[in-house]
């Protein structure tokens, strides 16, 4: 299998009149819903679909939960998610509020085996 780019013009913002260059841009080449990854995995375990899709809800909650308590949530060699967020300065230490939080921003690091399988995609340009 292969990830499908399409080539599309890029120009450079603010100079509308310099030349553009071309970029491969990825394609999605179509969604895979929960029950699938449920079906695909029940056949990799023990376990019914609807125990799998029970087990991966679980996750899916337990999560961001984890996330919003402060916690870097480890995945294994899947990978970790953990939170950043944007603010608003203070002109003191002693200024600093929490109120000053604009915006959480939820983070993803590959692990090793992620990291691995996207070292090995093959790349094929999609034909018009």
């Amino acid at each position: 299998m292969s990830i499908k780019f399409n080539v599309v013009a890029r120009g450079i913002p603010g100079k509308p009149d310099a030349p553009k260059k071309y970029y491969p841009s990825i394609q999605s080449t179509g969604r895979v819903t929960l029950r699938r990854l449920a079906k695909e995995a029940s056949d990799m375990s023990t376990l019914s679909t609807a125990d799998m899709i029970a087990a991966i809800e679980a996750c899916l909650t337990l999560i961001p939960e984890h996330l919003a308590n402060g916690h870097v949530v480890e995945l294994g060699d899947f990978g970790s998610f953990w939170l950043r967020f944007q603010a608003e300065g203070a002109a003191s230490p002693a200024e600093v509020r929490g109120e000053q939080i604009t915006r959480l921003i939820p983070r993803f690091m590959p692990g090793k085996e992620f990291q691995r399988v996207l070292r090995l995609a093959k790349f094929e340009k999609r034909s018009r």
